[in-house]
């Protein structure tokens, strides 16, 4: 449960901007927000738009079906995210009924294609589509990281992992609260952050 609760913090974001909203120019808040933020807020999922903005971004790559799209973004998040079959299919109904998809049966599966006017669409949109799959990458990354870090620590010893990942996540909260504070507070802040890591470092020396 330990890493768990680590990967849950990885996509706790520090800005207060969410990304909301429904379809729009702006899809749902991504600019100055989102992208100065750490990632995602915390259960924060894609609003309908940005849901299908990434779609039509991924079947530019190739077709596919429905659950090999949630595959996909599963897999570029490193488990972080991966809608339901509730979220993906409504969408791209809408794609298709918006002429920006088109289905084929595939046996008793739909096969879906980007069309020339989802292309265009995607194209106006291509910063934003770009935005939230690298941003789903770079999760996917440190999502990595964390399991390596904490490899073969839950089996070993889970009550330690637990308070590890406890004493991270206080840690956390406490720079949330201290957001904004004066120069003076941040260099008390970084000052004892540094003596912390010289401690972990020497810890293990």
């Amino acid at each position: 449960m330990g890493l768990h609760h680590a990967l849950w913090a990885i996509g706790h974001r520090r800005g207060r901007h969410g990304f909301g909203g429904g379809p729009g120019p702006g899809f749902g808040g991504f600019g100055r927000g989102f992208m100065g933020g750490d990632d995602f807020p915390t259960g924060r999922k894609l609003s309908a738009a940005e849901l299908q903005l990434v779609l039509l971004a991924l079947l530019a790559e190739q077709p596919a079906h429905g659950y090999e799209l949630i595959r996909l973004l599963e897999e570029r998040s490193g488990g972080f995210y991966a809608p339901s079959p509730g979220m993906i299919y409504p969408s791209l109904t809408y794609l298709e009924e918006a002429g920006q998809a088109v289905v084929a049966q595939d046996g008793n599966r739909k096969l879906y294609t980007i069309t020339d006017a989802g292309r265009a669409h995607l194209e106006a949109h291509r910063a934003q589509a770009t935005l939230i799959l690298e941003t789903l990458a770079r999760i996917g990354g440190r999502m990595s990281e964390v399991r390596e870090a904490f490899a073969g620590m839950e089996g070993a010893d889970p009550q330690a992992s637990d308070e590890l990942h406890e004493a991270r996540h206080t840690l956390k909260h406490a720079l949330l609260r201290n957001r904004g504070c004066t120069p003076g507070e941040a260099r008390r802040i970084a000052a004892i952050l540094k003596r912390a890591t010289a401690e972990i470092l020497g810890g293990k020396e």
